[in-house]
C-alpha cells in the first residue's frame, strides 16, 4: 500500500494512475499521523513554494514529514517537495521550508535562457542509488522556474545533477528519503521504471548497478515534439478530433472526424510525443464544468498517458445557469484534477490583456494571474492566434511590424499580427508582441504560438512570426501552424529558437509519424528525447 500526500494542488491523479499501473494500491493521508504511519509515502509537489508550504503548515504536515525524515522511513518527493527540503525560496520570500538541507533555491537566470524550464532533459547520477537500477541515461521531463543549486553544505544528500544554465541539483538522496525535480510519473517508459524502483525497493541494502558520472555535468534540454488534438462535437453530439484549413474544420458540410481523442492520445505518446495537447476548439462558447465528456477524455486519457498534457479552451470565469460562479482559477482547478499538467488560455488572455494595457498595472483578478499564483507559471499557456495584416510602411500602425519576405496582395512589404478570439472569428485591436510581453508579465509560464495564415496549410511555419515572438519573451514558445513535413520542423529549431514545434493534421492522417519528425530533426544535430 502506497500513501500519497494530497494536500489539494495540481494533478495528482497521473501519480495516482502511475502507482496503479505499476500493480500498487494507493490511500491518501488524512490527517498528520498517517504521514508517520506510511510503510511508504509520495509528496508531489506542484505550484508555487509558498502555497505548498503554506497548505502543509495549515494542514499539520510539516511537523510529521521533518519527523518521518528524521526517522529515515522510505519517502519519494516530486518538484516543488525536492524544494521543500531546504530553508526557503527566492519564490516566496519569508516562507520556511523544511530546513532539512541548508541553502535557498533560487530562480533560473542566465542569457536567453527561457524560464521556466519546461521539457525533457538528462542527469547525471552523483552516487548509487536503487532507484536507478538499470537506468540507461534517459531523459527525462521538467518543468520548473527555481532550481536548489550546488553547495558544499548539501553534498552529502546530492543524487543527481543536470545542466540548464548551469548545473543544479535533480535529485536528492539519503537512506531510505529519496526527491526528485523531474516527474518520474511525466517521463514515459523511463520514469515509470524509476518510479517501480521505490515502489518495490526493500528497506534493506540491496544490489545496486546504477551508472555513476563523476563527470562534468553536460545534459542537454531537448526541443519537443508536441501533438495536438482539436477536440469538438460533431453534429451528431459525438466528442471528435478534427483538423481546419485556416480554423474551417467543416468538408461538405461535416465536421472533419479524425479519430476519437482518447485512442489517438494513446497512440501518439506510444509513438514517442514529448507532450500531448488537447484544444477544445468550441469551448469558448460552452460552461466548461458542464462540459463532463471533456473532463472524462483527461480523466481516462491520464490513465494510459504517461506524458505531460495540456488542455485548453473555456478557461474562464462563468456564472451557471444555476446563478452560481465560477472563477477561472475554479475551471482550471477541475481540470488539473483530472488529469491536465498545463492549462492554456485564448480568447479570455487577449481580453485581460487589454484590460491590463488600459489600466497601466496588474489587477491581481485576471485568470493567468489567479491560475499562476496558485500552480505556478509553468502551468499557464497562452494559447495565441494572430493573423497577418499588411501594411505599406511601419508609420502607418502603431503595431509591432516585421518586414516580410512575403509580400501583402498589393505588394506590401510590412505586416503586423492581428490577434483574434473566437476561434479566429473576431479581430482585436492588438498585436502578438503587445500580447504575449503582457501575458508574461501577468505571470504565463509558455507561448504556444499559432498562426491563422499557415493553419492546415502544410507550407511551413511562419518563421518570421516566431522570431519576433521569441525575440519579445523570456519564457519557452511552442511553434504551431503549417507544419507539411519533417524539415518543417529542422527548420523552425535551427532559424528561430523555438523551444517546441506541434504539429497534428499531418500526424493524424499518418502523412508524417513522430518519429520519423524526430529521427531527421536528430539528424540534423538538434537534441530532441
Amino acid at each position: 500500500m502506497i500513501t500519497l500526500l494530497d494536500y489539494g494542488a495540481g494533478n495528482v491523479r497521473s501519480i495516482r494512475n502511475a502507482i496503479r499501473k505499476l500493480g500498487y494500491e494507493v490511500q491518501d493521508v488524512k490527517d498528520p499521523e498517517d504521514i508517520l504511519k506510511a510503510e511508504k509515502l509520495i509528496f508531489p509537489g506542484v505550484g508555487s513554494f509558498g502555497l505548498v508550504m503554506d497548505r502543509l503548515a495549515r494542514d499539520g504536515f510539516v511537523a510529521p514529514l521533518q519527523e518521518r525524515i528524521r526517522q529515515n522511513r522510505p519517502m519519494l518527493g516530486i518538484c516543488i517537495a525536492l524544494q521543500a527540503f531546504f530553508e526557503g525560496s527566492e519564490e516566496s520570500p519569508g516562507v520556511p521550508g523544511l530546513g532539512i538541507i541548508p541553502g535557498m533555491v533560487k530562480r533560473f537566470t542566465g542569457p536567453g535562457l527561457s524560464v521556466p524550464q519546461i521539457g525533457w532533459n538528462g542527469i547525471v547520477l552523483r552516487k548509487e542509488s536503487p532507484l536507478f537500477t538499470k537506468y540507461d541515461g534517459e531523459k527525462l521531463y521538467f518543468v520548473h522556474s527555481y532550481r536548489a543549486v550546488l553547495e558544499e553544505s548539501s553534498r552529502e544528500w546530492i543524487l543527481a545533477t543536470t545542466a540548464y544554465g548551469g548545473e543544479f541539483v535533480s535529485a536528492i538522496e539519503k537512506g531510505n528519503i529519496t526527491a526528485f525535480q523531474f516527474h518520474p510519473e511525466k517521463s514515459g517508459k523511463a520514469g515509470l521504471n524509476i518510479l517501480n524502483n521505490f515502489l518495490g525497493q526493500r528497506q534493506e541494502a540491496i544490489h545496486m548497478t546504477s551508472h555513476v558520472s563523476q563527470d562534468i555535468c553536460s545534459t542537454q534540454l531537448a526541443k519537443r515534439i508536441i501533438a495536438c488534438l482539436d477536440v469538438r462535437s460533431n453534429d451528431a453530439g459525438d466528442l471528435v478530433v478534427t483538423k481546419g484549413d485556416q480554423y474551417d474544420v467543416r468538408e461538405e458540410g461535416e465536421v472533419r472526424n479524425l479519430g476519437m481523442p482518447v485512442d489517438l492520445a494513446r497512440r501518439y505518446y506510444e509513438e514517442g510525443a514529448d507532450e500531448i495537447t488537447f484544444l477544445n476548439i468550441t469551448g469558448f462558447r460552452d460552461f466548461p464544468l458542464q462540459d463532463q465528456p471533456m473532463l472524462e477524455v483527461l480523466q481516462r486519457t491520464s490513465e494510459y498517458v504517461f506524458v505531460p498534457l495540456t488542455i485548453g479552451g473555456g478557461i474562464k470565469s462563468f456564472t451557471a445557469t444555476d446563478g452560481r460562479h465560477y472563477s477561472a482559477l475554479d475551471v482550471a482547478t477541475e481540470y488539473f484534477r483530472s488529469g491536465a499538467d498545463k492549462i492554456s488560455i485564448g480568447s479570455d488572455a487577449v481580453y485581460e490583456v487589454e484590460k491590463f494595457l488600459a489600466a497601466g498595472r496588474k489587477s491581481g483578478e485576471s485568470s493567468i494571474e489567479q491560475i499562476s499564483i496558485v500552480y505556478g507559471a509553468q502551468a499557464v499557456v497562452i494559447s495565441v492566434d494572430p493573423r497577418r495584416v499588411y501594411v505599406m510602411s511601419p508609420d502607418v500602425t502603431p503595431h509591432t511590424t516585421v518586414l516580410t519576405t512575403l509580400p501583402g496582395p498589393n505588394g506590401e512589404r510590412y505586416c503586423w499580427y492581428q490577434c483574434t478570439v473566437k476561434g479566429g472569428r473576431e479581430g482585436r485591436d492588438i498585436d502578438v508582441v503587445q500580447l504575449v510581453t503582457a501575458c508574461e508579465q501577468l505571470g504565463a509560464g509558455e507561448i504556444l504560438l499559432n498562426c491563422i495564415d499557415r493553419d492546415g496549410t502544410k507550407s511551413g511555419f511562419d518563421l518570421e512570426l516566431i522570431r519576433m515572438v521569441k525575440s519579445a519573451v523570456s519564457i519557452p514558445v511552442i511553434a504551431s501552424s503549417g507544419a507539411g513535413n519533417a524539415e518543417h520542423f529542422i527548420e523552425v529549431f535551427t532559424e528561430t529558437g523555438a523551444d517546441a514545434a506541434l504539429a497534428a493534421g499531418i500526424f493524424h492522417r499518418r502523412e508524417v509519424s513522430i518519429a520519423e519528425v524526430k529521427q531527421a530533426v536528430a539528424a540534423a544535430d538538434i537534441e530532441v528525447r
